[in-house]
């Protein structure tokens, strides 16, 4: 089974215009991808960071350089 990352199933669907959902709907999903980037990512890095350094590591290579 694929876990998610970011976004879920239905984020992705609204965001990628997938859907045949109004555009308030898109926006609303936008706006909660924001808070979890603003909020939680943040925290999770910030733990991360501290205490397991590599991990950080793996996930601001994949962030940054996705190449």
């Amino acid at each position: 089974m694929a876990r998610r990352a970011l976004l879920t199933d239905r984020e992705r669907e609204l965001i990628e215009g997938e859907s045949e959902s109004d555009d308030d709907l898109r926006y609303q999903a936008i706006s909660r991808v924001r808070r979890k980037i603003e909020d939680e990512m943040t925290t999770d890095m910030e733990i991360l960071r501290e205490h397991r350094p590599d991990l950080y590591e793996e996930l601001r290579e994949v962030v940054c350089d996705p190449e």
